[in-house]
């Protein structure tokens, strides 16, 4: 399908590249730090392995990214060429008016696996225990093969597991996929979703009373959210009840 606008505008020439969906997103994360074709799936866990291929070879062909050999002899890996950087400076200034600016979420819009992919770069391991610890995660509200994550944290690396990695769980956190999402986002609060019943922590009490502190939130959980519905509604009300304490 022919994707030029026959337009010599600028704009017109970046969305020629960009407008396909994933595109952004294959961008966003190949900026976050991951190569691998294996991890650039996990991290878009919607994408298909050949729309994941096309994508890369489009931005490639485009000189956006560059493929690598991998010295161990594995699958190439891919990274941003120095136009790629210059990019993912825009798609994350994208991201802060998405935060800011899209739409509230659809219960469709909720993944509990992008959640855990995003959630195992933000954790604050400073101030975690010493040693490995490993934390499951259950979305009481979702199918049984989207219901069951783990996070394992060990020497300050931390990794995002899709299934039982093996050790014993030193903390479950038991929730609904949504408030956990709005907690993630930065609209409502985790300590209050904790003290509500909405999410539950189960294990050692020191290890449970730290864990909303191992987490660092969204990237963008600081940013105000402006489109008018329940989620400004809900970060307003948060940041009210902050500034009264």
């Amino acid at each position: 399908m022919d994707s030029k606008y026959g337009q010599y505008c600028p704009v017109a020439l970046a969305t020629e590249i960009l407008g396909e969906r994933w595109t952004i997103l294959v961008v966003l994360v190949l900026a976050d730090g991951f190569h691998r074709f294996s991890e650039l799936e996990r991290a878009l866990p919607k994408i298909s392995a050949s729309t994941l291929s096309a994508r890369l070879k489009r931005l490639e062909e485009a000189g956006v990214v560059e493929r690598r050999p991998d010295e161990g002899g594995g699958k190439p890996l891919y990274f941003l060429t120095a136009a790629g950087d210059e990019l993912a400076e825009v798609v994350f200034d994208l991201g802060k008016w998405g935060h800011r600016w899209g739409r509230d979420l659809a219960t469709d819009d909720l993944d509990p696996e992008h959640l855990i992919w995003s959630m195992h770069m933000r954790m604050n391991t400073e101030i975690m225990p010493a040693g490995r610890t490993t934390i499951a995660f259950e979305f009481a509200d979702q199918p049984t093969k989207q219901r069951y994550f783990w996070i394992l944290a060990e020497d300050k690396k931390v990794q995002a597991c899709l299934k039982h990695p093996g050790f014993d769980e030193d903390l479950r956190v038991i929730a609904k996929l949504r408030p956990f999402t709005f907690a993630w986002r930065g609209f409502v609060s985790l300590h209050d979703e904790i003290a509500k019943g909405n999410v539950r922590v189960i294990g050692p009490k020191k290890l449970a009373k730290a864990f909303p502190d191992w987490l660092l939130g969204s990237m963008l959980a600081d940013q105000e959210r402006m489109y008018p519905g329940r989620e400004r509604e809900l970060q307003l009300a948060y940041r009210g009840a902050i500034s009264r304490r």
